[in-house]
């Protein structure tokens, strides 16, 4: 006889999807939401002159501007309102994230439950504000610096540009609460990978004319194609893959006739616990002295010419810096995020154990040493997918948006939006499910 899951899984289908009202209203105004996204990466901001713009772009684009303009769908090339995306707020997170490691309150209050996540996510806004302003004041002067670029430079160009930046950002931050609780998938998730999307047409596009043009040979394209497919079938197979920990709770003693409990469990363990988020602080590392090389030009001194050419993509020391970062940040955020002796402090209060070690310190202790070692494959993993399309950026000139982040970004998106609608799938069909399998309730 199948199992509930079995016949769950073998309901699913377009009439099942036609029927679920509630998962149609929240595609719609995810779908709704990220159009809106779109349009306003298309309006620019006011004292612009959008040619010389392009220009000094198209002179940074292989710096840090070309990687925050991947993960804006083009807005930062285009100097849109949403030029600093969504960005300020992911580093105000990270920055709360690790202040809750060091300070006392913030971990209090991360115990303290909902009203503590509350508390959490007032100081997070109140960070990405600070952040969104420092950067937009930075933009606003840089663009004073370059040549024709700013109209009328002065104060009231950057009060107005700051004002427009930091709005634009705040948008965004709602715009992603707002899908996450009434749409499908993580809003601030889908922000980032509707922007990757939305110009990777164009980046293929330039692909296929360089091959028009013979600055790329068929077998070249035909390589980046199958490197492609190849990547995001191993992003799959490691993003889902896990390292289960069985978990025993003991037996209780309900009645004098009747035991409860004696279940066993297991603690799943991601295999790439840290996400994405080491390839893109290497990258921003890494790319920051080939973005103020590029501004200060002729300029600089010695030593930032010399960093700059040795950091350049494909050098040796690029790419070797480039793993040993996002090995680092591999090991670095998986320390933040993840706390085995707080994990072993609720398994013991709830009476779960491992078994063959002892609860507490010991649990603690066997529970970082696995965390380590899969860590180490993670960041393999991390470091394969994220060097292999950089060699082909340097070497066979791929367009950026090719590379292993933008990838990563995609397919982990993707992979939690289809399972958040498989769950809505789920549970509009449960109660089909039951009426076939005829369950009934106890009577009385």
């Amino acid at each position: 006889m199948a199992s509930a899951a079995e016949q769950l899984a073998a309901n699913l289908n377009l009439s099942a999807f036609g029927k679920a009202d509630e998962l149609k209203k929240r595609i719609w105004f995810t779908l709704g939401a990220l159009i809106i996204y779109r349009l306003g990466t298309y309006i620019p901001l006011p004292g612009i002159n959008p040619d010389a713009l392009a220009d000094v772009f198209r002179q940074q684009s292989q710096g840090i501007l070309g990687m925050f303009n991947m993960f804006s769908g083009g807005a930062v090339g285009r100097m849109a309102i949403f030029a600093l995306n969504i960005m300020p707020y992911i580093s105000a997170s990270i920055i709360i994230q690790l202040m809750t490691s060091v300070s006392p309150q913030l971990e209090a209050l991360k115990k303290d439950g909902e009203a503590g996540r509350k508390i959490i996510n007032q100081y997070t806004r109140y960070a990405t504000v600070l952040l969104a302003t420092v950067q937009a004041y930075a933009i606003a002067v840089g663009l004073e610096g370059a040549s024709n670029v700013v109209m009328e430079p002065g104060m009231f160009f950057r009060v107005s540009t700051v004002i427009t930046l930091v709005g634009g950002t705040m948008f965004l931050m709602w715009l992603g609460e707002q899908i996450t609780s009434r749409g499908i998938g993580n809003g601030i998730s889908l922000i980032i990978f509707s922007g990757i999307v939305a110009e990777l047409p164009a980046a293929l596009v330039g692909m296929f004319e360089l091959g028009r043009q013979g600055a790329l040979s068929t077998p070249i394209i035909l390589g980046v194609m199958i490197m492609a497919v190849a990547v995001i079938s191993f992003i799959v197979f490691v993003e889902r893959a896990q390292r289960r920990i069985l978990i025993q709770y003991p037996k209780r003693q309900v009645s004098a006739t009747q035991m409860s409990g004696g279940e066993s469990s297991h603690l799943p363990l991601k295999l790439n616990t840290s996400g994405v988020i080491p390839p893109i602080f290497a990258s921003s590392l890494l790319l920051l002295p080939t973005t103020a090389a590029g501004f200060i030009a002729a300029g600089g001194p010695e030593w930032l010419t010399w960093v700059t050419t040795h950091f350049g993509h494909g050098r040796p020391l690029y790419m070797f810096s480039y793993v040993a970062l996002i090995v680092f940040f591999a090991f670095f955020y998986t320390a933040i995020v993840f706390n085995p002796t707080e994990t072993a402090d609720n398994l013991k209060k709830y009476g779960g154990f491992i078994p063959g070690i002892r609860p507490g310190e010991r649990t603690a202790e066997y529970i970082d040493y696995v965390l380590t070692r899969i860590t180490v494959l993670g960041a393999g993993y991390l470091a394969i997918v994220c060097l292999i399309p950089e060699i082909l950026i340097s070497y066979a000139a791929v367009p950026f948006y090719f590379g292993g982040t933008s990838l990563l970004i995609v397919v982990s998106v993707t992979m939690d939006t289809v399972a958040q609608v498989q769950g809505h799938l789920y549970a509009a069909q449960y109660e089909g499910l039951i009426k076939k399998a005829k369950l009934k309730g106890p009577r009385r």
